[in-house]
């Protein structure tokens, strides 16, 4: 058994790492932080915890971290960069499931988040977490970046037909949607229930903090134009889907894209790519760690349209996150990961 911590453990996807390792099968939850509801019994925060004698949430300065052997980091973004590096003077492994390690660039980091990076020492030494495309480094990795949400979805929908150059330099497009967890657990009145129910609208046009993310990775793969990336709130609690449109190469079919995407994801256990014509559905994967993807013709001839959707909170966050985890020890991915979707 190996001694895990949760930070940030009364934010969504701290609560949604708590619900994974309590079903893993060789990890223990020993302590709990919650900045502002330290000294609270876990099960006033969330109520569906109660009996399962977890640890009363402290400040992460009160964690004794002695016998802990991997910290999940589940603060929000640009606030856990101290907290995380001294945790790696302690502990074996730290999962970084916010944003403060994504980008390589610590001057990106800092145009895309506001506030310079405090340890660009350790953007060297951390690895990109998209577990499908980050095996060969996950295993003894001491600092792991979990991609967010978006890219997440966005980036398993689109990284096959880059990495096989199925499709030309022009500007690709990410439509995507997400549920209003997406937005973290916030108790302003634009996330109420009233002003989110009923109706679905853009936001961040233009300049969405993820857009940059998913440029990285498709750069690195050889991918170097500026993607068209508008992210929306629709009103569902949890979910994601990401719609994306590319042209295709000279010569290249759809059916070569859809064959491309069933061989690259035929080993992976948490990715399906769904038979001609069926339409992902974000109902499919809710509450589980799966991503499924469609392949589609286009009405345009010469473009391809790839439907990704997974859980936001699961696969593009706390899923993914423990995942990685497991990669890192050399045990099998699915550790603590193997319930199906929720229903209904």
């Amino acid at each position: 058994m190996k001694n895990a911590v949760i930070f940030g453990s009364s934010g969504y996807t701290g609560a949604e790492a708590v619900r994974f390792l309590l079903q893993h099968p060789r990890l223990r939850i020993t302590a709990l932080s919650a900045h502002s509801r330290a000294g609270e019994p876990y099960e006033t925060i969330y109520p569906q915890f109660a009996g399962h004698d977890l640890p009363t949430p402290q400040r992460i300065e009160d964690i004794d971290l002695s016998d802990v052997d991997v910290v999940f980091s589940c603060l929000p973004h640009a606030t856990g960069q101290a907290a995380m590096a001294k945790a790696l003077e302690q502990v074996e492994t730290v999962i970084d499931v916010s944003a403060d390690f994504r980008l390589r660039d610590p001057e990106a980091f800092a145009a895309v988040y506001g506030s310079e990076h405090q340890y660009p020492a350790l953007l060297e030494e951390r690895v990109y977490g998209l577990t499908e495309y980050a095996r060969d480094s996950l295993l003894g990795a001491r600092l792991v970046a979990c991609p967010g949400c978006f890219p997440t979805c966005s980036l398993l929908a689109l990284l096959p037909g880059v990495e096989a150059d199925l499709f030309t330099d022009a500007p690709i497009i990410v439509d995507a949607k997400t549920g209003v967890s997406g937005a973290g657990r916030k108790s302003t009145q634009a996330f109420g229930f009233a002003e989110q129910a009923e109706g679905a609208h853009a936001y961040a046009v233009g300049n969405h903090r993820h857009a940059p993310e998913i440029e990285q990775e498709l750069s690195l793969r050889g991918y170097a134009t500026t993607i068209s990336f508008t992210p929306h709130i629709v009103p569902m609690n949890r979910g994601m889907i990401a719609t994306c449109y590319a042209t295709l190469q000279d010569g290249v079919s759809v059916e070569d894209v859809r064959q491309r995407y069933i061989e690259r994801y035929a080993e992976d256990r948490f990715v399906t790519v769904l038979p001609e014509g069926v339409v992902p559905q974000t109902r499919h994967v809710r509450g589980s760690n799966e991503a499924r993807i469609g392949v589609f013709a286009d009405r345009a001839p010469g473009r391809v349209i790839i439907i990704s959707v997974i859980d936001n909170l699961a696969k593009g966050s706390s899923g993914q996150a423990v995942q990685n985890y497991n990669l890192t020890q050399g045990w099998d991915e699915a550790l603590g990961l193997s319930s199906t979707a929720l229903f209904p």
